[in-house]
């Protein structure tokens, strides 16, 4: 039986992550995010039910539709993956293949950003370099509307930075 936090665990699937991306900005139904993802309801009931079950995402509302209930869910909001320590192989895997399937879907002729990196640098210069981008994506997420509002654009952008070991000295012939 694995340890591994259960939030993080119900991430490493990359439907599950989109998911929590379309609800940040507005509350969702399963029916919205099947339809919305190109998945079934089913398959959207059940994705959704994980999220839930790890308290990933909050019943926002229940509306009447078409005699039945209609029941809308929200991401939790707050740094959830920031400090996972954890299953970050599952995590990172799950936002591998969403980054590909967002590149297969950027919009060409228009302006973007690629960078990759491998650096060393002073702790203090890492830490407001971490602050910065932590800043950068909060605004992101705070000026999020709902899938197609008028006048928006849809953005794809992951960030995963973090400190790494110290690789072993090279053997000398």
């Amino acid at each position: 039986m694995s340890t591994t936090d259960p939030r993080l665990r119900a991430l490493a699937h990359p439907v599950r992550l989109r998911m929590l991306s379309l609800m940040w900005s507005a509350p969702l139904s399963a029916a919205a995010l099947a339809r919305e993802l190109g998945i079934s309801h089913a398959l959207a009931s059940q994705h959704l039910r994980r999220l839930d079950a790890a308290g990933l995402v909050e019943l926002a509302d229940v509306r009447p539709n078409r005699g039945g209930r209609e029941r809308r869910y929200r991401s939790v909001r707050g740094p959830l993956l920031t400090d996972q320590r954890e299953g970050q192989a599952l995590l990172a895997e799950a936002l591998a293949r969403n980054l590909l399937d967002r590149v297969a879907e950027r919009a060409p002729d228009t302006a973007g950003l690629t960078i990759d990196a491998e650096l060393w640098v002073a702790p203090e210069q890492w830490a407001a370099a971490r602050s910065r981008l932590h800043a950068i994506m909060t605004e992101l997420h705070e000026a999020a509307q709902p899938p197609h509002a008028p006048g928006t654009v849809r953005v794809g952008a992951t960030v995963l930075a973090f400190e790494m070991t110290d690789p072993p000295p090279p053997v000398e012939d």
